[in-house]
């Protein structure tokens, strides 16, 4: 490999693999015609240390100075490293990029490795389908069939809409329990639909929680080991897997191990169950499950961010860290019923002794299995071991981008979005940005199509771009997007995934996006799928991004090079060893045209957005050159 030294070169060959550390040969080759050569050593950096090794000289040859050394590194999801040398008496820094000349050294410099640490390859640049079962398709029960109406077993706190296009509850209901109004969407509508989840050019459904729990959102667990009984049974969940095994897609659970439901057959604070739960005493086998304080000589139960539904885990309690990750718990069940990964929900406020000891549960069941995390901020920067010990998550939900290019085609922020891809790009690792899960809207954010359609209702300032000015429930249940709304926001919409298909990462879309669900808010926003309303032009918009993905392997692996971001249009490459891309988006809403990079002018346009070419990119359009190297 080469750097930013012409024809300087170097290799590194794996000597040695164990679980906690790999022996490797490092050798660097410098053209003698530098001069007298001496002194080479090899450098890498990780969790804020350097280390500094010394190469010694083996020989001269084919006009090559050679200088190699024997290195064990342990385990660690990344490495920066580099190397130096003398030349006829002068310091040479040899890097993957010459930025600062040998002043010093950046990290958007250093080459990057990772040591028994890489990520699923069937996830690598996929397409993702985030679907919330309850709202997205219900397969008919033999009773239905039967009788020809929907009917749901009636269940204590839980109320049922007796059609499916009505608006979902906001707000408490008349009970004052929140979030338990359900449609019944189940795994059998899932399973219905995978041909038309499949034109979409999908490779992994990303499944909100199944099992059973109080509220219809499913991140208030009442039993980890059964499929709620409104989503189906557990051979349901079966079915689906291996249904979306034969069509070549993979499939992703959500888990939610901080927290129960209150009302769960761990807490079980309303006795519905008949074992004995921890909030009823002491002596119940799950009160160790839970974690708790003092207050003047009482004990007390910790909830979730004080709310009194969801009692918080107890993460270092070993009795809670065999249910769920110990041989034949909970993750070992749900993986013998077909799954391939997880989502670990508020990943944050895990311990990282309990997101190893999840990951040792999934890599037993499938060495390839998947482990996603919500986490929000930069993984890599919040002194935890989430990634960059090798031992955590696989990648994380990617917030920062998603923030990032919303206020890129929103706001014309540029320089937002150069700071967050500079910074994914230089800290985290190689297999954490392919397998990013990249965004526009999740069912803890307004739709897309809001987001974009409606400049003054968002707050661009804020902390993220979709925090709502006005978070009214009356307000976001009611508020519609007009006609020249919504095809505005369709626009700007259209213009940002267009980018996304070809950045690395995992395109994700939330189950409905591509149809043109609206919502403001995160209850407005989880509406039942528009079976008979779909707006097909967006539907095939998707098709045509999912067909590019598929016919474009390159891009699940090839590295981003930025060439320009500005308040018009934004342009990179991505490239791998084979195959060159150069793309370019237009943001604004005039048409421009934009410098072509030499080594482009040659080439033909493979794909363009709203009729571009490459002497005009249109109203936020696009246009992709494509070369062959």
């Amino acid at each position: 490999m080469q750097g930013s030294l012409e024809r300087v070169e170097y290799e590194i060959e794996e000597l040695d693999h164990c679980d906690d550390n790999n022996k490797y040969k490092i050798r660097i080759k410098v053209p003698m015609d530098y001069g007298w050569i001496d002194d080479a050593r090899f450098y890498t950096e990780k969790d804020g240390g350097r280390d500094e090794y010394p190469l010694h000289h083996v020989k001269n040859e084919d006009g090559y100075a050679i200088f190699e050394e024997d290195v064990t590194l342990s385990t660690s999801a990344v490495y920066r490293y580099y190397f130096s040398f003398f030349a006829n008496g002068d310091f040479k820094f040899f890097k993957k990029k010459n930025i600062t000349e040998d002043k010093s050294i950046w990290n958007d410099e250093k080459w990057k490795m990772s040591v028994n640490f890489d990520t699923p390859d069937w996830a690598k640049g996929k397409v993702m389908y985030h679907i919330f079962v309850d709202r997205f398709c219900r397969k008919n029960t033999l009773r239905e069939k039967l009788t020809g109406k929907t009917e749901l077993e009636p269940m204590e706190r839980r109320t049922i809409h007796k059609e499916w296009d009505e608006m979902p509850l906001i707000g408490p209901d008349e009970n004052g329990i929140w979030n338990a109004d359900f449609y019944g969407g189940n795994l059998k509508g899932i399973i219905s639909q995978l041909n038309y989840i499949k034109s979409l050019g999908v490779s992994i459904l990303y499944l909100s929680p199944v099992v059973e729990s109080q509220s219809n959102h499913r991140y208030d667990t009442a039993d980890y080991e059964n499929v709620d009984p409104y989503a189906g049974c557990n051979e349901d969940l079966r079915k689906l897997c291996n249904e979306a095994h034969r069509r070549g897609m993979k499939v992703v659970l959500d888990s939610v191990f901080n927290h129960t439901g209150n009302d769960s057959k761990y807490f079980n604070e309303f006795g519905k169950y008949k074992e004995l739960g921890a909030f009823q005493s002491k002596d119940s086998k799950y009160y160790d499950f839970y974690r708790k304080h003092y207050d003047n000589g009482n004990i007390y139960f910790d909830h979730w961010w004080g709310m009194p539904n969801l009692p918080v885990c107890d993460g270092y309690s070993k009795k809670w860290q065999e249910y769920i990750y110990g041989a034949g718990g909970v993750i070992d069940k749900w993986f013998a019923l077909g799954i391939d990964g997880l989502r670990l929900d508020v990943a944050d406020e895990l311990s990282d002794e309990f997101i190893e000891g999840i990951r040792r549960a999934v890599k037993r069941n499938k060495p390839d299995g998947l482990i996603l995390g919500e986490v929000w901020k930069n993984p890599m920067r919040m002194n935890r071991g989430y990634i960059s010990s090798g031992r955590g998550m696989d990648s994380v939900m990617n917030y920062q981008l998603a923030d990032a290019m919303i206020r890129y085609f929103k706001y014309e922020d540029e320089w937002k979005l150069k700071d967050i891809i500079r910074e994914i790009e230089s800290e985290y690792p190689k297999g954490t940005i392919e397998t990013l899960m990249n965004f526009t809207s999740t069912h803890d954010i307004s739709r897309a199509i809001n987001i974009f359609a409606l400049p003054n209702e968002f707050n661009g300032y804020s902390e993220w771009a979709w925090n709502l000015n006005n978070g009214d429930l009356e307000y976001c249940k009611n508020r519609r997007l007009t006609k020249e709304e919504y095809e505005r926001g369709k626009e700007l919409y259209k213009a940002c995934m267009y980018a996304l298909t070809f950045m690395p990462g995992i395109l994700s879309i939330f189950y409905g996006d591509e149809a043109g669900i609206e919502g403001m808010g995160n209850l407005a926003n989880r509406k039942p799928f528009p079976w008979e309303k779909k707006d097909e032009d967006l539907v095939n918009f998707f098709k045509e991004m999912g067909r590019i993905r598929k016919k474009e392997k390159f891009l699940e692996t090839a590295d981003l090079n930025i060439y320009d971001i500005n308040n018009k249009y934004m342009m990179f490459e991505r490239e791998n060893d084979g195959e060159k891309a150069l793309v370019t988006v237009n943001r604004s809403s005039e048409p421009i045209v934009t410098p072509i990079p030499k080594e482009y002018e040659r080439a033909k346009p493979e794909y363009a957005l709203n009729d571009s070419d490459i002497f005009s990119i249109n109203s936020h359009g696009g246009l992709v050159l494509k070369k062959r190297m």
